[in-house]
């Protein structure tokens, strides 16, 4: 046995595993190349989705605008048709005419009056005041009292 041949193989092995690391570095480089672009076809995909979903939604909410439009109008309708019917048997109860449609128009401002009320109640939480006095700073004087 020679002892030189053992150094070869070593060498020979390094020689192969120096070649080795190149198409290594080609299939991992080839990869990175397809994850790439795969990610690329999955991002496409969900801006795709996203743009159909939003003009379906938008859609819907055209449609939902005229539905409420159209049953405000048959709501009013309505309304006035009961305003009248209620006018129309004060009338046939001895009331003057004019006395019945003031009546029925003081009736409808009171409960506009009322709803205004609840309206301007209810609009002071549109400006979430929990949330805005949860994020003002502590001042000093408060912070050092809670600690004595």
């Amino acid at each position: 046995m020679d002892p030189n041949a053992s150094t070869r193989t070593e060498e020979s092995a390094g020689q192969s595993a120096t070649h080795a690391e190149p198409s290594d570095d080609i299939g991992i480089l080839a990869d990175i190349q397809l994850l790439w672009e795969d990610l690329q076809g999955l991002s496409h995909d969900r801006f795709r989705l996203a743009a159909l979903e939003t003009r379906r939604a938008g859609q819907s909410l055209t449609t939902m605008l005229a539905a409420a439009v159209m049953l405000g109008l048959l709501l009013s309708a309505a309304w006035l048709g009961l305003m009248a019917a209620g006018v129309q048997w004060l009338i046939e109860h001895d009331l003057q005419a004019s006395s019945a449609i003031l009546l029925a128009v003081a009736g409808n401002l009171l409960l506009a009056l009322i709803l205004f009320g609840v309206i301007r109640r209810r609009s002071r939480y549109l400006q979430f005041p929990a949330t805005q006095h949860s994020l003002k700073p502590v001042s000093k004087d408060y912070a050092v009292k809670d600690l004595v």
